[in-house]
């Protein structure tokens, strides 16, 4: 019998690449995708020989609207079926929204939501059908709290929204999926130590934060693997952003913004800015 196969979007580092180790440690097999052919080709052949699994290589830009069913031929032209899916590529929108063009914003939700639900529109069927399915979709706490400027200057004025679109639809697709075995959790990570702030540039900022605001890749990976195998809908990571997603749930609104704010010019005057 076949192994099952994973769809990993983003692997060619940070959450993504460790994504595949776990889900290569547990016994499937991997379609990595990336723009970065040799990454995946590297991780590829450290899989197979630390975990005896065997891995399709799809190099894809998915901020281009024809990637998802360009991946999905790729597995299916192989001879492979789609068991699950961590929907990870992404990246930031550094600059306010009405500085930036419309057509980086386009390209920007094309890349963090639209490719998301298109792959999984592409490859829910087989699953329910099969009676089998494994769905990831990395969230991020900036969804579960009041924007910062942080937010607009590095990760985008719209990250957070799409951030929490993810989280709704995991919820939704959930409830639709519980009754066919097909499970879907979104994993909500804060700050992770990832080349995700090399590429927007927040480096020399998130490197001032304190250390407890971080999370390994690795942790985020193991939290997303283990919610989605329990079913459960949203698996915040970290246990200063759980308490800090959990006090939003409870304070009101405005008093949760003045905290968001007060820590925000506290940070902003230790790092002399």
């Amino acid at each position: 019998m076949a192994r099952r196969l994973v769809v990993i979007t983003g692997a060619s580092s940070g959450i993504g690449a460790a994504f595949a180790r776990v889900f290569a440690q547990k016994g499937w097999d991997l379609a990595l995708v990336a723009r970065r052919e040799d990454r995946l080709t590297d991780l590829a052949e450290e899989m197979k020989a630390q975990f005896g699994v065997n891995s399709l290589v799809i190099a894809a830009d998915l901020s281009k609207a024809t990637a998802p069913q360009e991946i999905v031929k790729a597995v299916t032209d192989a001879g492979r079926q789609i068991d699950g899916l961590v929907n990870n590529a992404g990246a930031g929108q550094p600059g306010e929204f009405a500085e930036t063009k419309w057509t980086d914003q386009k390209r920007f939700l094309q890349l963090m939501l639209n490719s998301y639900l298109e792959l999984i529109h592409l490859v829910l069927p087989g699953m329910r059908e099969r009676g089998f399915g494994r769905i990831v979709n990395v969230s991020s706490v900036s969804a579960l709290l009041p924007p910062s400027p942080g937010h607009t200057k590095y990760s985008g004025t719209i990250y957070p929204g799409i951030k929490s679109a993810l989280i709704k639809v995991s919820e939704a697709l959930r409830i639709e999926g519980q009754d066919r075995n097909v499970n879907v959790s979104a994993v909500v990570p804060g700050y992770t130590m990832s080349e995700f702030h090399d590429v927007n540039g927040a480096r020399a900022t998130v490197s001032k934060l304190p250390s407890y605001w971080f999370s390994t890749a690795e942790e985020v990976a193991t939290a997303g693997y283990d919610a989605v195998e329990r079913n459960v809908p949203v698996r915040v990571v970290g246990a200063w952003y759980k308490f800090m997603s959990g006090l939003a749930r409870v304070l009101p609104d405005p008093a949760m913004r003045w905290l968001i704010a007060s820590q925000t010019r506290r940070l902003a005057k230790s790092a002399g800015n």
